[in-house]
C-alpha cells in the first residue's frame, strides 16, 4: 500500500497512489478502502487538489475505472 495521506473529507479518511503501477488508493472513514485501477498520475493530484473530495470521487473516479474492494 502507498503512503496515504489524511483529507479533509466528511467520507474520505486518507488517499494515496502507486506511481508503478497507477493505482489510487481510497480509505474511508468507515474503513473500507478502494483501490482503483489504472488510474493517471494527473488524476490522483487533481483529487487531492479538488475542494470536495467525495464530488471529484463521484465524478470523476467511480464509473470510470475499475476497482477492487478491500
Amino acid at each position: 500500500m502507498p503512503d496515504m495521506n489524511y483529507v479533509d473529507s466528511s467520507n474520505i479518511e486518507a488517499i494515496g497512489y502507486d506511481d508503478s503501477t497507477q493505482d489510487l488508493h481510497v480509505r474511508f472513514l468507515a474503513g473500507t478502502t478502494y483501490i482503483y485501477h489504472g488510474v493517471p498520475r494527473e488524476v490522483f493530484d487533481n483529487f487531492m487538489d479538488a475542494p470536495s473530495k467525495g464530488s471529484f470521487l463521484n465524478r470523476e473516479l467511480k464509473n470510470a475505472y475499475q476497482f477492487t474492494k478491500q
